[in-house]
């Protein structure tokens, strides 16, 4: 018998998404019993098993469905001539992906970028704060949660290194110097994210586009960055268009679910 939460706590250990199946409803004759459960992973490596056949095939090919969309799947199949099986009974179960938290990459530890750190506490992004101001974090309080990188200037690797990337990666580009920021555009648009973010006017975003256009020879130019980040709820302190940016980081998280 597998032990399902050691399992489980290697795979988060090593942050490696996997989608978790178990059987929640038996009915007639099955392959398998309630409770039954496997696990996925993207390269399709399985553990355990519910019950083998086309049965575990569809749930293998939902449970990559799960993951890319990361969202739960119900499912319910009828084991009929289809299925190659002739039991005639019905399973039912549910996929659900692990391991697949958003990650926020903040690039600028200011007034705005800290508020930020302080709304999304207890919420289910994991935040990673990047300056790259000398000894910068010295004197900040942050909550236990916030991870700090300090980066460089003059090795801008280290900027791209801070970042995982991909469809659970999330960017805010909030520095203190305009150059630092377009380069980091110009970075994270080589990359996948599932929302880049830039704070700024629309002005700024004109001139970015038509640098990432004309120097950088990026044909999309600004088309996949949000620029002014934030939804239009009014404010203009800190606090309020920190607000407005996590609520559009909840907004888009939660919209898939």
């Amino acid at each position: 018998m597998q032990n399902w939460i050691s399992l489980l706590a290697a795979f988060k250990q090593k942050q490696i998404p996997v989608a978790f199946i178990t059987v929640t409803k038996c009915l007639g004759s099955t392959p398998c019993v309630v409770g039954s459960r496997m696990l996925v992973t993207k390269n399709k490596q399985i553990h355990g098993t519910i019950g083998g056949g086309k049965l575990e095939y569809k749930a293998i090919e939902e449970a990559i469905v799960a993951l890319n969309e990361n969202r739960i799947i119900e499912s319910s199949y009828t084991l009929g001539p289809e299925f190659e099986q002739c039991c005639g009974g019905k399973v039912e179960f549910i996929i659900e992906p692990m391991n697949q938290s958003p990650e926020l990459f903040l690039f600028g530890a200011g007034h705005i970028g800290l508020e930020i750190c302080k709304l999304l506490v207890d919420t289910p992004f994991k935040v990673n704060l990047i300056d790259s101001r000398d000894d910068w974090f010295e004197n900040l309080t942050l909550d236990a949660s916030i991870t700090t990188h300090q980066t460089s200037e003059t090795d801008f690797k280290t900027f791209k290194d801070a970042v995982k990337w991909g469809s659970n990666c999330y960017v805010l580009v909030l520095t203190h110097n305009h150059a630092i920021d377009f380069d980091i555009i110009a970075m994270a648009l080589q990359h996948e994210t599932k929302f880049l973010g830039l704070i700024g006017s629309k002005t700024k975003k004109v001139r970015f586009n038509n640098m990432l256009i004309k120097d950088m020879h990026i044909p999309e130019g600004m088309t996949n960055v949000v620029c002014p980040i934030g939804l239009d709820i009014g404010g203009d302190t800190p606090k309020e268009i920190a607000i407005s940016v996590v609520a559009q980081l909840l907004q888009i998280h939660y919209k898939n679910e």
